[in-house]
């Protein structure tokens, strides 16, 4: 066994142990805590796999960006933690038939030898100069150019309808209209008042 093979047990195993603290701890900052912990170990895995751009983004965006909005939002807001775990054991069997799914799914992977997955060709490794951003560029832009534009328009639509379903009217609610602003004249906003000059006491 060679040390990367060492690492990436070690690192599938701190990522399956922080997964599982995910969904079974009661405390909702420590999930996003094990989330984080999730989020760096399978970058690290992604560094083992020569997806250097992928880590660094995953670590980028979901660390740093968008698991501190979920730690912010977890730890000043007061949240019930009884009423979410009301639906826990009507969602029980469903929950465990999807792991029994994932289960089986690692299964084949880790006992592939014997589903005939190690006669598989292997890919050549790449040169020294090898650039996977580069080459994931020109797979986005070229190979996969309309499937890409497709995610960026429904991702684009899931984001204006989360808007317009949040989105409340008050009647409370000072609302600058720019095209009132714009249209307005010296004569609405300035007066001039004929004030007498003030006397100095000698």
């Amino acid at each position: 066994m060679s040390f990367q093979d060492i690492i990436f047990y070690i690192f599938s195993t701190i990522l399956i142990a922080s997964a599982l603290g995910v969904v079974t701890f009661r405390n909702p900052v420590y999930s996003a805590l094990l989330l984080v912990l999730s989020f760096v170990t399978c970058a690290g895995l992604w560094l083992l796999l020569e997806a250097e751009f992928l880590a660094i983004a995953l670590v980028l965006v979901y660390v740093g960006a968008v698991m501190v909005l979920f730690l912010f939002v977890v730890m000043m807001l007061d949240i019930n933690l009884d009423r979410l775990r009301e639906g826990f054991w009507k969602w029980f069997p469903f929950g465990g038939l999807i792991a029994l799914v994932m289960v089986g799914e690692i299964s084949i992977v880790l006992m592939g030898k014997y589903f005939g997955l190690d006669k598989m060709p292997v890919p050549a490794p790449h040169a020294a100069d090898y650039s996977n951003t580069k080459e994931l560029g020109r797979l986005i832009y070229t190979e996969y150019v309309y499937a890409f534009e497709l995610a960026a328009v429904l991702l684009l639509i899931a984001m204006i309808a989360a808007i317009a379903l949040t989105l409340r009217h008050r009647e409370d609610k000072k609302i600058v209209d720019p095209a009132k602003q714009i249209n307005v004249q010296k004569k609405d906003r300035l007066r001039i008042v004929s004030m007498p000059a003030e006397k100095k006491n000698p």
